[in-house]
């Protein structure tokens, strides 16, 4: 089982690697990253359909937790993992240009921080990936080489900062109040930091600090930007999955140290007003990429309005919320990869591109929630999870969830309408929008996955419940980690 530091070591390997192999053979080089993603996307399915009990915990260095470095797998780590080295690959940077060798070495060096994020058992190495994560992307955000990137990356990189300082700090709060960064050992020590105001003020820092790249209200301003000036593919990985991986690592602060109700109610109302925002000014919005920038942001908030229920169901609807924007948000920057820009010129595109005017149409029933789409199932269970809590915020958490739904709704089949409109293109309309075959084919296979998911969606939904109910057990992760009968971690 060591054998799972190698989906963090070999793409960290690579990246440094990958330029010099591309000097010496520009075959090897090429296909360097794409084979070290699918070793990685190997080993961690075949976990699966192995024998093995989760969760585990695996011992780096040789020094038992709370004193050594820990890799923890279970369920909910495992899923989130396999969907790195897997959406690595599907949105790895194929196109050839003389930036080729340093694209995909950020982008191994990106995966390999998303890895370590879903994996790292301790705060000091989550913020090291964090860091790793954020320097990769500056990287492959400016190596677009247009003013506008380079303006985006320089706020992106001002607001990252901040958030690295907050998240730092809150980090040393923690230090100082426990001395450890051990999840596991801070799980047992939690109430010194629930019975003091420090433990909360760190709590604050670390949420607003990681909330940088979980798209949270209000340090999301980054978001449409960034998605605006980015590849489509690389908007595509950090839309899809790395806000979802900042979101995992405050759901283990929520459920293993700060499992109070001050922690749980800050959560709620960043995530209600992260929907009004996003959503309002997605509805604004007159250019396709900067729109599913805002609507990330707002569905990022619904995801932070899920995280903020009790129970293992307000769980459920939450990894079923952030599996469901993973595939949705991803097919949809691989579209913009030819539609970005102003949304007037999508004017009758249909009749040019009646395969990706279908997907597109296919990603917007389901983000709104129309059944038996898997989007329909997710925002059901967080509906019903809402309406069951008998707290007045968690009422208005419901009201703005429904009315964002409209507003949503609003803006998504205004361009429907646009793509099957009988009204004469404008001139500019077929230097710009043409999609190319590779995002229209990556598009496809989102397509596929979502029409599969719906096919599957019982044995997805028992999945994902079981999965909820392991991430929601802080007593068995403890348990795992620092064991109480002797021999240490397995």
């Amino acid at each position: 089982m060591n054998n799972l530091a190698l989906t963090i070591a070999l793409p960290l390997l690579g990246a440094f690697l990958l330029p010099v192999m591309m000097r010496l053979s520009q075959a090897i080089g090429l296909w360097l990253g794409p084979i070290i993603l699918g070793y990685g996307c190997w080993l961690l399915g075949n976990l699966w359909f192995s024998d093995i009990n989760l969760p585990l915990s695996i011992v780096i260095g040789g020094f038992d937790a709370p004193y050594g470095i820990n890799l923890y797998l279970d369920s909910l780590a495992l899923l989130f993992a396999f969907a790195v080295q897997l959406l690595g690959l599907i949105c790895w940077p194929y196109a050839l240009n003389q930036d080729t060798a340093r694209r995909q070495a950020l982008m191994l060096l990106l995966v390999a921080a998303s890895t370590g994020l879903a994996l790292s058992g301790d705060l000091f190495n989550l913020y090291v990936f964090y860091e790793l994560a954020a320097v990769a992307t500056f990287g492959l955000v400016v190596a677009s080489s247009t003013s506008a990137a380079y303006a985006a990356t320089f706020r992106y990189l001002i607001l990252s900062g901040i958030g690295s300082v907050l998240t730092l700090l809150g980090i040393a709060l923690i230090y100082s109040q426990t001395g450890t960064l051990n999840l596991a050992h801070l799980a047992q020590l939690a109430p010194e930091l629930l019975n003091n105001r420090l433990g909360l003020t760190a709590y604050l820092l670390i949420l607003i600090g990681i909330g940088v790249k979980a798209e949270l209200f209000p340090v999301n301003a980054w978001v449409p930007e960034i998605y605006a000036t980015a590849s489509s593919r690389l908007s595509g990985f950090l839309a899809g999955l790395l806000s979802k991986l900042a979101l995992l690592i405050i759901l283990r602060l929520l459920v293993l140290i700060f499992d109070q109700p001050e922690a749980i109610q800050i959560v709620l109302i960043l995530g209600i007003l992260g929907v009004i925002s996003g959503e309002f000014a997605a509805w604004r919005a007159k250019d396709m990429r900067r729109m599913l920038g805002f609507s990330s942001i707002g569905q990022l908030g619904i995801i932070f309005i899920a995280l903020s229920l009790p129970d293992e169901r307000g769980l459920l609807a939450l990894l079923a919320l952030s599996l469901h924007h993973l595939v949705i948000k991803t097919g949809l920057f691989m579209l913009a990869d030819g539609w970005g820009g102003s949304l007037d010129r999508l004017t009758g595109i249909a009749k040019k591109s009646p395969v990706g005017a279908a997907l597109f149409t296919l990603f917007a029933l389901s983000l709104v929630g129309v059944p038996p789409l898997p989007g329909f199932w997710a925002k059901f269970t967080l509906i019903t999870e809402l309406a069951a809590q008998s707290e007045p915020l968690y009422l208005i958490g419901l009201l703005v969830f429904l009315f964002a739904t409209v507003i949503e709704t609003s803006y998504l089949f205004r361009i429907v309408t646009k793509l099957y409109s009988s009204a004469e293109t404008t001139t500019e309309q077929p230097e710009h929008v043409h999609l190319p075959g590779l995002s229209l084919a990556t598009a496809s296979l989102f397509g596929v996955a979502l029409l599969s998911a719906t096919v599957l969606i019982a044995p997805i939904g028992d999945g994902l419940q079981a999965v909820a109910a392991e991430a929601k057990n802080a007593e068995l992760y403890i348990q795992t980690v620092i064991p109480a009968t002797p021999g240490g971690p397995l």
